[in-house]
């Protein structure tokens, strides 16, 4: 293949890549928000839910093996894999090495899930919120399309969506809280493990 070829496949990797994720944060929030109100299958939302973060860790390892491989990009393992050491706008892939280990946390703890407290499953999966924030930060900053008024439009209203069923997510926690605290003076019950 052609360097033309590979810097295509870098680019296009790490679009799919966010717009998979993206896509996983979004249907996971439609998931716990409970904002399709029982349209489609939960089971069905859960399962594509899961699918597209599994395939965003396929389009982000693609998108970071072609720009190791391009021979004007040419990132070396470490720059791909340590964050600050990139000559090539260094803070901006510091966020997008930073997000990929974030997305392998999430990803591989959702596999492992039956074998861990759900408190601790939950603790890493709530790591998708800066996930997805590093995520975005990265290919606003550090990618050639950065400027395409597609990709920005895109991206603003992906952001916007996200962060209004993040707050209905946080409302609806907050309202839970309230309806299953204890009675003044009565000491909360450990929650079941």
């Amino acid at each position: 293949m052609n360097d033309t070829t590979w810097w295509y496949i870098a680019r296009s990797g790490g679009i799919v890549g966010w717009a998979l994720l993206a896509g996983s944060v979004l249907w996971g929030l439609a998931l716990s928000t409970k904002v399709l109100h029982g349209k489609p299958r939960p089971n069905w939302i859960l399962d594509l839910h899961r699918f597209l973060g599994g395939l965003a860790v396929v389009f982000v390892a693609v998108h970071v093996i072609s720009l190791m491989v391009h021979r004007y990009m040419r990132f070396s393992i470490g720059e791909a894999l340590i964050p600050g050491v990139s000559t090539f706008k260094p803070a901006a892939v510091a966020w997008g090495i930073i997000g990929w280990y974030l997305l392998l946390a999430v990803e591989i703890t959702s596999l492992l899930r039956k074998r861990m407290s759900k408190r601790s499953w939950k603790a890493v999966h709530y790591l998708s919120f800066p996930l997805f924030a590093l995520a975005t930060v990265h290919g606003l900053q550090a990618g050639t399309d950065r400027r395409a008024g597609l990709f920005v439009i895109a991206n603003v209203v992906v952001v916007v969506v996200v962060v209004a069923l993040t707050v209905m997510r946080l409302a609806k926690a907050d309202q839970h809280d309230l309806m299953t605290a204890p009675p003044a003076g009565v000491p909360p019950r450990r929650p079941a493990r």
